[in-house]
């Protein structure tokens, strides 16, 4: 499995491509940061974020994206600049037929690190132990979105056996209805 990890930000957006699957060593594919020029009017920020979004995508073609959930901050403008990068990855996903995964920051920091209130620094260390690089990516947004992709690969496999069993259970109660 591959999959395309999102630190949705207007001014920094984190991508990272992470390949491989639960219980198996994971595999660092490309990270990187796209920046947008904060002078530039809203829209071609966006226009901006999505071609080169974009661009990734069709590089590497994951399977999946993982884009970090917005939720509330002090600064209303941090959040709408988050809410409307992390609009763009979703938009370009569902454009290309790519399933969406939204992730918490605690739920990235505990599959990561194994504690939802672990530090930036925690879950760097843990990515770099993980991935077995020599060191953190700079910056810091292209890390979270690393950690966005491995907390979805061994999540995400979870949560499939736990949908696969909720769908064969009812199955099974459909037909002892109709015996």
């Amino acid at each position: 499995m591959k999959v395309l990890g999102v630190d949705p930000g207007l001014t920094r957006c984190g991508i990272g491509i992470v390949e491989g699957k639960a219980g198996s060593q994971l595999s660092l594919v490309g990270v990187g940061v796209i920046q947008t020029d904060s002078t530039m009017a809203l829209e071609q920020r966006l226009l901006d974020l999505d071609r080169q979004l974009n661009e990734w995508i069709n590089l590497y073609s994951p399977d999946v994206i993982a884009v970090e959930r917005v939720f509330s901050q002090h600064n209303l403008r941090t959040v709408m600049g988050t809410g409307q990068a992390a609009g763009v990855a979703l938009l370009l996903a569902a454009k290309a037929g790519i399933p969406v995964v939204m992730h918490t920051p605690s739920e990235v920091k505990a599959a990561v690190t194994g504690s939802g209130r672990a530090n930036k620094k925690q879950v760097a260390d843990m990515v770099v132990h993980i991935l077995k690089l020599e060191s953190a990516p700079k910056p810091v947004d292209s890390t979270d979105a690393l950690a966005l992709a491995i907390c979805n690969i061994w999540r995400g496999s979870a949560s499939s056996k736990i949908a696969n069993a909720v769908a064969a259970e009812k199955t099974r109660l459909r037909k002892l209805r109709t015996l």
